[in-house]
């Protein structure tokens, strides 16, 4: 269990840094319907996380005897993709990038719709899946009891989820306290989101690289 959970702690530091989200999650604390909307984002991000990775353990787990070669192979070709994606990233990171719809929408959105946005960001958004796909693999690829890989996608999910869930939970406590300091938070992360979200993905690349490949050997 121990080095599966080493392994996974990149994967969830992919996801929970991953500088949209917590864009959306800020804009909804600095927002009308501040309190509600919140929550509902962080549930369904939570919700997002959870699914994806349950459903690749589920996928794993049905190669059998096979799971941990093709586990391996399966972090090889996640590896490369997110190379590509971080180069791409990386090379585009000063130009202009218009603002998406849903972020100019987030003063005048309710509960259902923040659920539904916290769920799409963390279980469809590609870059997060594919973090969630490998997340789960390895799971899978482990061998561990279902008792132990339920531990494990809770763990992985509450450290994936922690710089949405930690921010809207203080919000509830303190939210005249924190405006200020997540005002300023957004903006960094605004100017600096591709740089951010580049540097992560090659990292986290060559790293599902590595493991795909000792999986292989």
């Amino acid at each position: 269990m121990g080095s599966v959970l080493g392994e996974l702690l990149p994967l969830a530091v992919g996801v929970a840094i991953s500088p949209i989200p917590i864009i959306g999650a800020i804009l909804m604390l600095l927002g009308r319907h501040a309190r509600t909307t919140s929550i509902g984002f962080m549930i369904g991000w939570i919700a997002g996380i959870a699914v994806a990775t349950t459903v690749f353990v589920l996928v794993g787990g049905a190669f059998g005897d096979s799971t941990s070669t093709a586990g391996g192979w399966i972090k090889v070709v996640l590896g490369v993709v997110l190379l590509s994606v971080g180069l791409r990233q990386w090379r585009s990171r000063t130009g202009d990038h218009a603002t998406p719809k849903w972020i100019a929408a987030i003063d005048d959105m309710k509960v259902p719709a923040a659920l539904g946005l916290g769920f799409v960001l963390s279980a469809i958004n590609p870059k997060n899946l594919m973090m969630c796909i490998a997340a789960g693999v390895t799971i899978a690829s482990a061998g561990l009891s279902a008792s132990s890989d339920t531990v494990a996608v809770i763990v992985f999910t509450v450290l994936a989820a922690t710089t949405v869930a930690v921010p809207v939970i203080a919000y509830q406590v303190a939210a005249q306290r924190l405006r200020d300091p997540l005002d300023r938070l957004k903006v960094w992360l605004e100017a600096n989101n591709s740089t951010v979200m580049a540097v992560l993905i090659l990292v986290i690349g060559f790293v599902l690289i590595g493991k795909g490949i000792s999986g292989i050997s």
